[in-house]
């Protein structure tokens, strides 16, 4: 099998982005590529990466519409195996691997002994081991935590020669179907289902996942082949490339938090909506880093709840702006912008369990000016997956 698929992490405010700052940052393997198309290239998690092409509502409709192509190799693709990998795993993450299949795909949480949340990640069995994705800004960082406290029997791979896209939106299986072949069809994919094809003749890891709520598929192929597998998706008539910003504006529409922002290492997974994150049998059994603080909560409730808020008028409300009911601060803000698809302002912030009940009524303080909100439920836009057993 290839060793080779916020969840990623992409800017809650591009406007604060300077791509004119020398800092350093490294280039991934489809750097050029973005290049002379004319993408904007900015320094996000210490890499130059597109933070748009054509523009940034642009590109979000025709993600929604057809199919947008993203670049995510900046992500970390680790691969856990040996003896007792399973139980160890366990051990680090709130997850349950017994219920994972071959080729299934699961979101799991990277917690501290406080509970807080380290990282969230996607987790994939093969057959002899584990595949996990982690976010490009943290993952130095989790192969430091996973490392600490794998035991030695179990190996940890970075595996640094592979690139990583996203092929999303209601036109991505019909772009994507026929460049691939394999023991089983395209089809065959359902929400959270990964197998090994050959697209273009390359060996591929594609599995029907991502960050946007469309449908869509997440492919990992060698590095060295990035630009050639690139030109080859996006040549499809559906398809174009598509940069960070609207990546960013698409995961707010659909509800999906976003690492460093949304959760961070002193917000626990119960305040940031994020239960489905630990399995139902870790819920009860605990046994992974942080279950002692974690489990309380999940019994007694958290005293704050991350929400959907809607904003009237056209003044986007941004991250770190203050939640209000009457004139109290009850929260603030930590994702937020305006919906291409919606046509107004948007946020996700954290209010006292109290007020995260759809309807209540509260407003957001931009510079002084009072923005009236309310407490909708997430996602903003529905989400498109292709279920298993969906028509």
């Amino acid at each position: 099998m290839i060793f080779v698929s916020d969840t990623y992490n992409n800017p809650a405010d591009i406007d604060d982005i300077d791509p004119d700052v020398p800092t350093g940052p490294l280039v991934l393997p489809l750097d050029q590529w973005h290049r002379a198309r004319g993408g904007r290239m900015v320094d996000f998690a210490g890499y130059w990466m597109p933070v748009q092409f054509e523009g940034i509502i642009a590109e979000h409709l025709w993600t929604r519409e057809s199919a947008g192509f993203f670049d995510v190799s900046h992500m970390g693709q680790l691969y856990v195996s040996g003896e007792g990998a399973e139980a160890a795993l366990e051990q680090v993450l709130p997850i349950d691997l017994s219920t994972l299949p071959v080729g299934g795909v699961r979101y799991s949480l990277l917690l501290n002994e406080e509970g807080g949340i380290l990282d969230d990640l996607m987790v994939t069995r093969w057959g002899t081991g584990f595949y996990l994705v982690v976010n490009g800004a943290t993952k130095w960082d989790d192969i430091g935590h996973l490392r600490e406290h794998l035991p030695d029997a179990v190996t940890l791979n970075h595996l640094e020669d592979n690139a990583l896209f996203a092929l999303q939106g209601p036109k991505a299986f019909e772009a994507l179907e026929p460049l691939v072949s394999g023991d089983h069809p395209l089809s065959a994919l359902t929400f959270m289902r990964g197998g090994q094809f050959k697209l273009g003749g390359i060996d591929a890891w594609i599995s029907r996942s991502g960050y946007t709520g469309e449908d869509g598929f997440e492919i990992a192929v060698p590095a060295e082949n990035a630009a050639e597998l690139a030109d080859l998706i996006c040549a499809q008539p559906q398809v174009k490339p598509i940069g960070l910003g609207a990546r960013d504006s698409l995961r707010l529409e659909a509800g999906l938090p976003l690492y460093g922002h949304d959760m961070t290492e002193t917000i626990d997974p119960v305040s940031a909506d994020l239960l489905f994150g630990i399995n139902k049998r870790r819920r009860t059994d605990g046994g992974f880093i942080g279950a002692d603080k974690v489990l309380p909560v999940i019994a007694a409730g958290a005293a704050t709840r991350r929400v959907g808020l809607a904003i009237e008028g056209r003044m986007a409300a941004r991250e770190g702006a203050k939640v209000l009911s009457g004139e109290n601060e009850v929260g603030i803000v930590t994702s937020g912008g305006f919906s291409p698809s919606l046509e107004r302002p948007i946020a996700m912030a954290y209010v006292p369990a109290e007020l995260a009940v759809s309807g209540t009524q509260l407003s957001i303080d931009v510079r002084g000016r009072k923005l009236a909100a309310s407490v909708v439920p997430m996602p903003f836009v529905p989400h498109r997956y292709h279920r298993k057993g969906a028509a």
